[in-house]
């Protein structure tokens, strides 16, 4: 089946994938909810290394790969090598996330590529950048969760380094990279000229620190474990009520007056214990511990009734399960449904923005592997029979 785009918003655009595993396919993710043209190149099946998430079949595969197409091309074949070349010389993107010297070796690096295409747009996705000391180095999620200083601040106070629950550095490595690729899209348009957009996970993983970076960089800090609790702003962490957990937000020192009086405590704003920011600080403790006393009166449900109402952010701490029975989250049309040829239907999490006139899809389920070779190879303007001698060849 051809192009049938997620979104008219990117549908004009053709990408080739290269990438394996998450951030790439992350990255490629985005642009095929969007609309664009999205061929994954794969290794042939015979070939192929683990290099999936999962398995085809598993739900993190077909959620990462989901609105795409799917070749399959034996890279170390020149046919192979030449029939890839040809699919490019159609794009406006490719995306790849090789070790650094693999592209070159290929022939298929940004330099050689835009000779005779100025247009491209090429994207390079590693673990520590494509130079310098660290470039040939394997990159991995929680390697850079740990280099990029996130795991210095994760985690209850003195209990040792602890990663994200999710592959943060990949997501956002495939995020930036995406936004990387369309802003050099739109400088296209002024320009005629693409160029070469790089991130990498722990570049990804330092910009994503934010505020923990400035606190080191014009402050002098040195961020440590704050476990659940804000490491500025207090009272703001887990705090537990008669019958659970729950989170409370209490940003400002108007917000912490309401705060006090929802809670039955309006002598905290005076107590010079908590009176102001500084103080709460360093009395950190006492105060925290002062409010799970009030706070097991009662239970979640009408604490968190009371602090919306007043004004003062506090929500439940939800297991997955529990996150999508929120109405809220019903209401924001999250999931998405789609049905695989092979699977059946399926939901998956849908963009986390809206667009009015050019909403986002799930379109097509993730593709087996190679399914739109064919299909591809012959849009490419190749015969049947030139298609059928590749294919005995092991080409694809």
């Amino acid at each position: 089946m051809p192009h049938v785009p997620a979104s008219s918003a990117l549908a004009r655009f053709r990408v080739i994938d290269l990438t394996q595993v998450r951030a790439g396919p992350t990255a490629c993710r985005q642009l095929a909810d969007w609309g664009a043209d999205v061929i994954q190149v794969q290794m042939p099946e015979h070939m192929r290394g683990d290099d999936t998430l999962g398995g085809q079949d598993g739900s993190d595969y077909q959620y990462t790969h989901r609105n795409k197409r799917s070749v399959t091309l034996n890279l170390k074949e020149p046919e192979g090598i030449a029939a890839l070349k040809k699919l490019i010389a159609t794009a406006d993107v490719v995306v790849e996330n090789f070790r650094p010297d693999v592209k070159f070796r290929l022939g298929i690096d940004y330099e050689t590529l835009a000779r005779d295409q100025p247009g491209l747009v090429y994207a390079s996705i590693s673990g520590f950048g494509q130079t310098g000391p660290l470039a040939e180095r394997p990159g991995f999620d929680q390697i850079a969760q740990g280099m990029g200083g996130l795991m210095s601040v994760t985690g209850l106070q003195d209990q040792g380094p602890v990663r994200v629950g999710i592959p943060i550095a990949d997501l956002c490595a495939g995020i930036f990279a995406a936004q990387g690729i369309l802003v050099a899209l739109l400088e296209r348009d002024a320009s005629g000229k693409g160029q070469w957009v790089q991130t990498s996970l722990l570049q990804s993983m330092i910009y994503m620190m934010d505020f923990q970076t400035a606190r080191w960089l014009v402050d002098g800090e040195v961020a440590t474990q704050a476990g659940n609790f804000h490491p500025t702003s207090i009272p703001t962490g887990v705090y537990k009520a008669r019958d659970g957990f729950m989170n409370i937000a209490v940003f400002g020192s108007k917000i912490w007056e309401r705060f006090c009086t929802t809670l039955g405590a309006p002598e905290w704003i005076t107590d010079p214990r908590f009176h102001d920011k500084p103080s709460r600080s360093v009395n950190r403790d006492a105060l925290n511990a002062a409010i799970n006393e009030r706070l097991a009166h009662q239970d979640r449900a009408h604490w968190i009734e009371r602090f919306n109402r007043d004004g003062v952010a506090c929500g439940h701490i939800n297991d997955m399960s529990e996150v999508f029975d929120e109405a809220q989250v019903k209401h924001l049309g999250l999931v998405q449904s789609v049905v695989s040829e092979r699977l059946g239907p399926q939901r998956h999490v849908g963009q986390p923005m809206t667009l009015e006139r050019t909403p986002s899809l799930l379109v097509r389920a993730a593709p087996r592997r190679g399914e739109h070779t064919e299909e591809v190879l012959g849009e490419l303007g190749l015969a049947p029979d030139d298609i059928a001698q590749l294919k005995a060849r092991g080409v694809f």
